[in-house]
């Protein structure tokens, strides 16, 4: 199971926020770049990185730091965030990104989404923010009123590399993740799934790895390593035992 520490960009500075409020935000590093080498240097080989204000905007807003990122250092680079176009998504994977996450747009033009899946095997992934059972667009801001098992079920033939599931209710709030929901939909699909939200301690991560190695791609984690819930090396060790 692959282990994802997050980094969400928010005017140039690693923050995160509670259930995707831009108003409840905590900046726990001014320094992305320093972030992302200490993610490096604990082991971690792969990245998950989120432009907030380009996911409210609709375009690439901290392409800056991501870049610095992605010069500085020899992580693998899950990139989304105001990701909506074809152009876009060419760019940064000429630049680097080994996976760009698509959301809104996957909601709004699954063929734009299939054409570039079927372009860039493995490399595209689909983001299935969900509140409710029903997915959020536009930086988590408005509600697409599909259901996020048929946006899932949607994309099961279209070569996209991953699912990434994050239940908004959980996402920030170290209240544990929605372990129950994650399993069912990915015991639905064929295509790998990604966990993401609300993880908040080991035993989160354990019970997940345990319940899930067999259906689950990854976990992505963000808040509980910045409030040191969580320790990077063993979550590593753990996961490595898929």
């Amino acid at each position: 199971m692959i282990f994802f520490p997050a980094i969400d960009l928010k005017e140039g500075k690693c923050v995160r926020l509670v259930k995707g409020n831009m108003k409840k935000t905590t900046v726990f590093n001014n320094s992305p770049i320093e972030q992302a080498r200490l993610f490096q240097n604990s082991g971690c080989r792969w990245l998950h990185l989120v432009d907030l204000d380009g996911a409210v905007k609709g375009q690439n807003i901290n392409s800056k730091s991501v870049k610095e990122i992605i010069n500085s250092t020899d992580l693998k680079i899950q990139l989304g965030g105001g990701i909506r176009k074809k152009e876009q998504v060419e760019t940064w994977l000429e630049y680097g990104v080994k996976k760009v996450v698509l959301g809104t747009v996957a909601a709004k033009e699954p063929r734009v989404v299939r054409e570039l899946a079927k372009a860039y095997p493995k490399m595209v992934g689909v983001g299935v923010d969900a509140l409710n059972g029903e997915v959020a667009i536009e930086g988590w801001t408005k509600n697409s009123k599909i259901r996020a098992i048929d946006l899932c079920k949607l994309y099961e033939d279209s070569g996209v590399a991953s699912i990434i599931y994050t239940d908004i209710n959980r996402d920030g709030a170290m209240k544990g993740p929605n372990i129950e929901e994650t399993l069912k939909i990915a015991a639905s699909l064929s295509t790998p799934v990604i966990a993401s939200g609300g993880i908040s301690s080991m035993n989160d991560l354990v019970q997940l790895f345990e319940e899930g190695k067999s259906l689950i791609e990854g976990v992505i984690v963000g808040r509980a390593i910045y409030e040191n819930k969580i320790k990077l090396k063993d979550a590593l060790h753990i996961l490595a035992g898929s």
